[in-house]
């Protein structure tokens, strides 16, 4: 009976907490997510906190808090200017699933292991695969919030942007344009949200510096693919570029860790 309790409880508090957050944002003044978007995090949210606790749920709720602010910087003048994020920066479901698809397959991949359907094999190439995949879920964070926090606030405060491929000056929101204010301001937010990670015990120190070292590899590669491949291809719009941004540095920072791990054996 106790382990059919801890089985249900889990999902019980999630949906529980989930919805109370749902309705209250729901009658918010102003409105972080759409409707439909609303649905979607609510799915993604119960997922997040049965597979890692309520420990995961405080790094992807400081990402969307954080990043639906920055979003809101100098709003007015990005309007005014065409640059703004659509919707007045109100999350869709496309916008949800570009920013969190990789953290959740990762918290997919640890539920699943702890769960005990798979078990890592003790001659496995992959040392401690939980570890790493939680790595990769604050990691995939780090990088989103970091590509968030640059481009707002590079919109809104840049003074010079540059094309990240020839570095000629172009106008602020350029695809594939970055700047040294959005760059500073984006260093600042990874290493924020990689502390939070920290904080709640998902990773270690180390972790910390793996985190903050991906993002920036990542945010800088989908700075490139925006300057070079995004206007070629209808299908690579930011959501799906989004994705391969968080997809980047989830990889980025378990390949750190793993190369670390080798080097010390």
């Amino acid at each position: 009976m106790s382990s059919l309790i801890n089985s249900v409880n889990p999902w019980l508090v999630a949906v529980g907490l989930n919805t109370i957050l749902l309705g209250l944002a729901w009658i918010a003044p102003k409105k972080l997510l759409t409707p439909a978007g609303s649905f979607h995090a609510w799915f993604l949210a119960i997922l997040i906190w049965v597979t890692l606790g309520w420990q995961g749920y405080a790094v992807v709720m400081f990402y969307f808090l954080v990043g639906s602010g920055v979003t809101r910087i100098g709003m007015a003048q990005k309007e005014a200017e065409g640059i703004a994020e659509k919707r007045s920066g109100a999350r869709g479901p496309e916008n949800v699933w570009g920013s969190a698809l990789t953290g959740a397959l990762c918290a997919l991949g640890v539920g699943i292991i702890n769960s005990g359907f798979v078990v890592p094999s003790p001659q496995s190439l992959v040392p401690n695969p939980q570890s790493l995949l939680l790595l990769g879920y604050v990691a995939s964070f780090s990088t989103k919030l970091a590509d968030t926090t640059a481009s707002e606030v590079g919109k809104a405060y840049g003074k010079s942007t540059f094309l990240i491929t020839t570095l000629q000056p172009v106008p602020r929101g350029t695809e594939g344009a970055i700047s040294l204010e959005g760059t500073l301001a984006g260093i600042v937010a990874s290493v924020a949200i990689a502390f939070v990670g920290w904080a709640v015990g998902l990773i270690d120190l180390l972790g910390v510096a793996w985190c903050v070292m991906a993002a920036f590899i990542a945010t800088n590669l989908e700075s490139v693919i925006g300057a070079t491949l995004q206007s070629k291809y209808n299908w690579l719009t930011n959501e799906v570029v989004n994705i391969f941004n968080t997809l980047i540095g989830a990889i980025a920072a378990v390949l750190l860790a793993w190369a670390w791990i080798s080097l010390i054996k």
